[in-house]
Parts: structure tokens; C-alpha cells; sequence
């Protein structure tokens, strides 16, 4: 899986185990699985489990709001739930579509300013709402005027002006239509036009098609003030609380909070579980779907879908500087989850998502401890340098004094420690590099080792 808010790349992989389970957990083997990870594994301080089954609905928490604070978490804590944003901007532009509001096919460009020149690839197909829904457009995974103030909080300063200056001045490369291409900036932008259609904000968008219609009052981006004492605090993958994210001009890749019962109120009316009037919407997100490499996912409006069969999983997660979030359901079982913790780490809270879904899915086993070795500073020229992960995704390398960091493209940096030679690890996510340096040269490429994948990156520049 890969689709965690502006994080380094993660792809989750998932083993299977031996034997068939039961299609639902007991709410004591949630709770042991949570103690572990929270406990055992030091992956977050709290995580709250809501799950949808045969028996009706139920929640499973433990851990803490703050890392100081004793307080319990429940159903209604508040927390970020980053790039699961994304389904409600989807279901947005589902709605507006059913009411003849806008055209899944209508181009992007109809819908902003005159003054906004949105620049075509060379075949001349100009970008569509599916096209950015389905990451699709050809548009880059992030602008490359993103350049944050603050590190902890790298949108909050990324405005309209920002968006609309890199739209004028991009020059797509890839034809829309053609290759999937994870992009944060497509979904920011697909919420600001859907926004400016409808005139409102993009929270306000949200909340009266989505949020009210569907009876969650606790599911918007501005704190509320009857969020007092259940607004959960965000850590980092040291434990350690950090400042929560605002999304600038781009709320609609990420920039909502809610709680785990709003959610699963959300994926009661997602699943047919629940009437609403939103249901023609939610029906068109999963019948709007493409295959995604090999085809074992395919990519529906909003949407993930992987597996086939009795096996398939309709999901999507969300990561932001504090938090970790999975919302998804089996329709072959009628069970849904939703995961949602406090702590941003690369064990998470995803592999527990599909392991309450589908029980035959193992989870993730802890995280390596890495014992960092002595390493001469100088040797740290031969690292220095941009390499490219992605289309508009890079990894900058660079050397502070006599320490060695690693920043991805609209990220803070990460210090990384030598653990051999040309090969590094993080401490504050679970991931590796290792360099391919010519004799007597710099390095000419390096390769991301995370969660169980390697992604090679050439150089592109000092």
C-alpha cells in the first residue's frame, strides 16, 4: 500500500498465514494487538479501532490523548486523518456530478480563473475532475514551489497565489489518461476547483454535501469548540508531540479531522449499511475504476480496491506529520474498520486495517533495532546530492557540519546514521539507503530500502 499524506514512499507489504480465521475479531484480540504495538513496539501512544460487523458496530481503544497526558482515548477522539481526506473530496465530486453540478469529464481548466493557464502535454488532452480523482493528470506528486517555513508544518504557507503560479508555469510531461501517478497536489487541486464551483470553502463543501447529510459533527478541518478535552495530540515517530498540518491551498489531499465514530458512520452509508441520499454518489466512486499495474488493485474514484473475489477490500489511509489513519470494509463480508492513531510511524496502523478485514493477512513485525557505526564526516561528499524517486518526488542528501541528512521532496530533513558502508538507516522512519559510488567518485544513484521494497533514485544533481 502507498498512499500516505506527503510521506516517504511506503509501500506495506502483507504475508499471508497459514490457517483461515474468523471473519471478525474479538474485541480482546484487537485489544492485544493495540497493547503490542503501543506497549511492546513502541509505534504510537494511541490507537483507536472501530469495526463494523455482523453484530452491528463497536470501538476498541488504548493508549493515550498525549504522550504526558493519562487521559484514555475512545470513539470520539479527534484526530488528523490526512489522505483519507481524499474519499470525501471524491465523494464531493461524485455528489456535484449525480446533481449535474459538474461532468467527471469537465476540464480542470473550466474551472479556474481566466487569469490560471493550465498547460497541456504535447497530444493536447486537456486534464479532467476523474483525471485528477483517479491520479491520473500527469501533474507531478507535489509543486515545485513547495518550499515550507516551518518543516513541522510544511503547507501552512502554501497558498492560492503559490498553487496558481506553479499551474501557469508547469509544462506537464505525461499525457493525462495514461500513467498513475500518486499526486497530492491533483487532489489539493481537484478540492479547490470543486470549492470555487460551488462556491464555498472547501470545508464548508464538505460539510454541508457530506458532514451534515450524514450526521457527522465531528468530521471538519477548524477546530470546534465541543473538541475540548477529546482532541488526541500528534507525535512523531520518536514519540514525541508535534504541531498538527495545515494544508494551505491543497485541503482537499488531506486536511480534515474526525473521529472514529464519525467514520464509521461514513463507511455504514459507504457500504449500503446506512441510507442516504448520498448513496448514488458512493456507487459511482466504485464503478469508476482502472487497474493499477499487474491488476491486483485497481484505483477507483477516491478508492483503493485491491485483491479479487471474496478477498477484495475496498480502502485508503492517511499519514500527516502526527497521525496515522485506515478507513476500509470487505464487501464480501460486510465488515468494515477504521484505524486511527496519534503517532506517525511506519508500522502503523495500516497492516492492522487489513488484518481486521481480511484475518488471513498477517501484520507487520516490529521494527528492526539498527546499531549506527563510526564513520568518517568526510566521506559524506560522495552522498551529497538530489536524487529522483518519482516524478516530482526527489530525495535531497545533504551534510550539516559533521552530520548527514536526507530530505524528500516537501518533507522536513531526516538525519540518517551509517550502519556499513554506503549504506544508511533513519531513526525516525523505518527505512534505509543504500549508495552506488564509483570508485574514487560520488555516488551515481542510491536505493530506498522500506518496508520490504526497494526504490531505486538516480542522481539528477548536487
Amino acid at each position: 500500500m502507498r498512499h500516505l499524506l506527503l510521506n516517504w514512499i511506503t509501500i506495506m507489504t502483507l504475508g499471508t498465514t497459514a490457517q483461515a480465521a474468523p471473519l471478525s475479531a474479538t474485541d480482546n484480540e484487537i485489544l492485544e494487538i493495540l497493547t503490542t504495538r503501543i506497549d511492546e513496539q513502541k509505534q504510537s501512544v494511541g490507537i483507536v479501532v472501530g469495526i463494523i460487523d455482523a453484530a452491528g458496530q463497536r470501538v476498541v481503544a488504548h493508549g493515550r490523548l498525549e504522550k504526558d497526558d493519562p487521559r484514555p482515548l475512545d470513539g470520539n477522539t479527534v484526530f488528523e486523518i490526512g489522505s483519507v481526506t481524499k474519499v470525501f473530496t471524491a465523494l464531493a465530486l461524485a455528489d456535484m456530478a449525480e446533481r449535474g453540478g459538474v461532468q467527471l469529464d469537465t476540464p480542470v481548466s473550466q474551472l479556474l480563473p481566466e487569469s490560471v493557464v493550465l498547460r497541456q502535454a504535447a497530444d493536447g488532452k486537456p486534464i479532467t475532475l476523474e483525471h485528477l480523482a483517479m491520479h491520473m493528470s500527469g501533474l507531478p506528486r507535489l509543486p515545485d514551489n513547495l518550499m515550507p517555513a516551518d518543516d513541522n508544518d510544511p503547507y501552512a504557507d502554501y497558498g492560492v497565489a503559490k498553487l496558481y503560479a506553479f499551474l501557469s508555469s508547469h509544462q506537464p510531461t505525461r499525457q493525462p489518461g495514461g500513467e498513475h501517478a500518486y499526486s497530492n497536489l491533483g487532489y489539493g487541486l481537484l478540492g479547490h476547483v470543486l470549492a470555487l464551483q460551488s462556491g464555498q470553502s472547501y470545508e464548508a463543501l464538505v460539510r454541508e454535501r457530506i458532514a451534515i447529510p450524514l450526521g457527522m459533527a465531528d468530521t471538519a478541518i477548524t477546530a470546534r469548540p465541543e473538541w475540548e478535552g477529546r482532541r488526541a495530540t500528534g507525535h512523531d515517530a520518536g514519540l514525541e508531540p508535534t504541531s498538527d498540518w495545515d494544508l494551505g491551498a491543497l485541503p482537499g489531499a488531506g486536511a480534515l479531522r474526525s473521529t472514529t465514530n464519525d467514520l464509521l458512520t461514513f463507511l455504514q452509508a459507504a457500504m449500503g449499511k446506512k441510507p442516504s441520499s448520498l448513496a448514488p454518489a458512493f456507487a459511482t466512486m466504485i464503478a469508476t475504476r482502472k487497474p493499477l499495474g499487474d491488476g491486483s488493485e485497481e484505483q477507483a474514484l477516491g478508492w483503493v480496491i485491491s485483491g479479487s473475489g471474496e478477498r477484495q477490500i475496498v480502502w485508503h489511509n492517511g499519514g500527516t506529520g502526527g497521525y496515522r489513519s485506515f478507513v476500509g470494509f470487505r464487501p464480501s463480508t460486510g465488515v468494515g474498520v477504521v484505524v486511527l492513531s496519534n503517532t506517525s510511524t511506519e508500522v502503523g496502523v495500516d497492516d492492522i486495517g487489513v488484518h481486521l478485514l481480511d484475518r488471513e493477512r498477517s501484520l507487520a513485525p516490529a521494527p528492526v533495532q539498527r546499531v549506527a557505526i563510526a564513520a568518517d564526516p568526510a566521506t559524506y561528499d560522495a552522498y551529497v546530492g538530489t536524487y529522483r524517486l518519482a516524478p516530482g518526488f526527489d530525495l535531497t542528501v545533504f551534510r550539516d557540519g559533521n552530520r548527514l541528512f536526507a530530505q524528500a521532496t516537501g518533507q522536513g530533513p531526516i538525519e540518517i546514521f551509517a550502519e556499513a558502508e554506503h549504506r544508511f538507516f533513519a531513526r525516525s522512519v523505518d527505512a534505509q539507503m543504500t549508495f552506488e559510488v564509483p570508485a574514487g567518485a560520488r555516488a551515481a544513484s542510491l536505493t530506498l530500502h522500506q518496508n520490504g521494497q526497494d526504490s531505486p533514485a538516480a542522481r539528477v544533481g548536487d
